[in-house]
């Protein structure tokens, strides 16, 4: 029974909202709504595909910081190169 009352209840929440819908063509300016609602939509949708590449940018920025941080350890402190020295050339008169 209570199934059954539910199921009522969404399927008049249904029939209202399909009327709704149904009614927001003969409002002025509502085709410019929805087309302003669909465009949000796709955006949303694009911003949302870029966002999940940002996900394997991080984990790949991740692993080669920790490859460099290896890298250093290991390799230690160094030594700064010498300069050669050069004699200064003699002054011609």
């Amino acid at each position: 029974m209570a199934q059954q009352r539910s199921q009522d209840l969404f399927s008049r929440l249904a029939d209202r909202g399909e009327e709704v819908i149904g009614k927001l063509g003969d409002i002025p300016g509502a085709q410019r709504l929805l087309e302003s609602a669909n465009v949000l939509k796709e955006r949303a949708d694009e911003l949302q595909k870029r966002l999940r590449g940002l996900d394997a940018l991080e984990r790949r920025v991740a692993a080669l910081e920790r490859k460099v941080d290896q890298l250093s350890k290991s390799s230690g402190p160094k030594k700064p190169a010498a300069k050669p020295t050069t004699k200064p050339k003699p002054k011609s008169i």
